[in-house]
Parts: structure tokens; C-alpha cells; sequence
């Protein structure tokens, strides 16, 4: 498998508190990486730096090859999944997922076609003119992974995006994501303190503490 992500010696330092601390490694295509630690191990800004919306202090970030050195959030080939989901209660499932697409100005019949596509795959169809406010915690869940994927990221990063739902509910999602990621072969890294979640989904587990990766 061909690597699409290459992390070199990445560090992140805060005043006198350094919350990622040299950390190395890589992510092949298609698999699902997580990240496994406590709170404040440094899990979410390591996310955050290779999203690009944290600078990193050290160190070098590769995705395909290409330094993401001074590029952009939005011109990174990554979407983000936030454990708050941060989907818009004033639009409807539909222009949730649409947004993005909006965003870069795709034709109307491109826009459609896209978001019932990928809606039909995150089991929502039909869903198309419920409010957000209507769903269950579930289906946001895949209103907000919809949301990124339809953009067609390289890399999906989830952070913690099941930590707000109930156990059961939690259980049951936690299967949709790993065949979801299967079925649509984008590359997952997610981020979790929970080690059942990164046990059932993950082809490879980083253990993090204090900055630094343990074991892979």
C-alpha cells in the first residue's frame, strides 16, 4: 500500500508547555489509523496541525509526497469531523451536506447529484428536507461525516466523534464507521481516549501520552 500521510519529527509548543513532543509516522491509503490516549495527551492538536488550522513549532507534515508546509486549511486534500459535530440548525439535512460543495461553486445538477449520492451511502436518503434539529444523535453523526466525505477528502480526521453519544447508540456506530470506511476507502484517522472504539475499527493503534506516540 502506498503511504498518504508522512508525519517527520512534529512538534507543537505552547509558552513553556510543549503538547506534541517529536513525534514520527505514517499512514498508508484507504486504512483506518486511530489514536488512542487520556485527555490532554496532545491527540486534538496533532489532528489540528494536520488539518492546518494549528502551525506546528517543528517538523514536517507530507500528505502524498507534498509538504503542507504554509498550505491552508482549505486547500489541504483533508475534512475534519468535530466531536461537536458543528452542523447548522438552520439548514435542513441537504444544505448541510451541500455546504461545502456551495462553497467551491459546483453546478446546481453536480451539487445534487453529489450530496444524494453520498447521503444514499450514509443510509440518509429521504432525509433530505429534515431539519438537523429532527434527527437522532445517529443520524447527525452521519449528516456531519456525509458532510465531509462529499467533499472527497484524501484523509477523513474524526476527532472523538462518538465521545457525545449514549452507549448503545455509541456500540452500534461504532460498526457503521468502520464499514463506511471500508466501503468508501478514504483513509480514517481518528482520534478517541476510548480503547474498545479504537480496538473494533482500527488497522493500526497509537498509543499517545504526553505528546509522544508509545506504541504503534
Amino acid at each position: 500500500m502506498d503511504t498518504i500521510l508522512e508525519i517527520k519529527k512534529l512538534s507543537k509548543h505552547f509558552a513553556d508547555f510543549t503538547s506534541v513532543d517529536g513525534i514520527d509516522f505514517s499512514v498508508e491509503e484507504g486504512g483506518f489509523f486511530s489514536i488512542l490516549g487520556p485527555s490532554g495527551c496532545g491527540k486534538t492538536t496533532l489532528l489540528r496541525m494536520i488539518s492546518g488550522f494549528e502551525e506546528e513549532s517543528e517538523g514536517e507534515i507530507l500528505i502524498r509526497g507534498k509538504s503542507m508546509k504554509g498550505v491552508p486549511p482549505e486547500q489541504r486534500p483533508v475534512n475534519i469531523v468535530f466531536q461537536s459535530l458543528a452542523l447548522f440548525p438552520m439548514m435542513n439535512v441537504k444544505e448541510n451536506v451541500a455546504f461545502g460543495l456551495k462553497r467551491k461553486k459546483l453546478q446546481k445538477n453536480v451539487i445534487d447529484h453529489k450530496v444524494a449520492q453520498m447521503l444514499g451511502r450514509v443510509g440518509l436518503s429521504g432525509f433530505e428536507r429534515k431539519k438537523v434539529t429532527e434527527l437522532s444523535g445517529g443520524q447527525r453523526q452521519r449528516v456531519a461525516i456525509a458532510r465531509s466525505l462529499v467533499m472527497e477528502p484524501s484523509i477523513l480526521l474524526l476527532d472523538e466523534p462518538l465521545g457525545a453519544l449514549d452507549r448503545k447508540l455509541r456500540e452500534h456506530m461504532k460498526i457503521e464507521l468502520k464499514l463506511l470506511q471500508k466501503e468508501l476507502g478514504t483513509t480514517f484517522i481518528y482520534i478517541t481516549h476510548d480503547q474498545s472504539e479504537a480496538l473494533v475499527m482500527s488497522d493500526k493503534i497509537a498509543v499517545m501520552n504526553r505528546g509522544r506516540f508509545e506504541q504503534v
